[in-house]
């Protein structure tokens, strides 16, 4: 049982598909459970546990009754993915080799922790990533 997952809901549904498919496995050791790259639902786990699902933005609007409502909003980021990986900069080169776009280059970030290295950019739809290690 996953007692909580994150469930993305994307615009660009079959982009993000690619960009996760092909960045999980070697990332994290996700394995794709359920779904296609024609949506609306995909989802990723490690062992048993669901790490990441993804849903189609317009169809869940459609579930909520929230269609009229704009899609995109200009604000900061409310929620960031945060993946603790073996190499910040092989798992940051592999994200944009994939269709990840970059925010902040690979970094030491001894104010944050000890030995912390982090990573940050956006995938196809925009969501915001950290890659991490320490």
């Amino acid at each position: 049982m996953d007692a909580l997952h994150p469930r993305l809901l994307v615009g660009r549904f079959a982009d993000c598909f690619r960009f996760y498919d092909a960045v999980l496995p070697e990332l994290i050791g996700a394995r794709r459970t359920r779904g296609a790259e024609s949506g609306p639902y995909a989802s990723w786990d490690v062992g048993t546990e669901g790490v990441l699902m993804l849903f189609d933005r317009a169809a869940m609007a459609a579930v909520t009754g929230t269609t009229g409502l704009p899609a995109e909003a200009a604000a900061q980021d409310r929620a960031m993915l945060v993946s603790r990986v073996g190499d910040v900069d092989a798992g940051f080169e592999l994200c944009l080799r994939h269709g990840g776009r970059p925010v902040a280059p690979p970094a030491d970030r001894p104010e944050w922790g000890p030995g912390l290295r982090t990573a940050h950019l956006r995938d196809p739809d925009g969501n915001l990533l950290e890659l991490q290690s320490y």
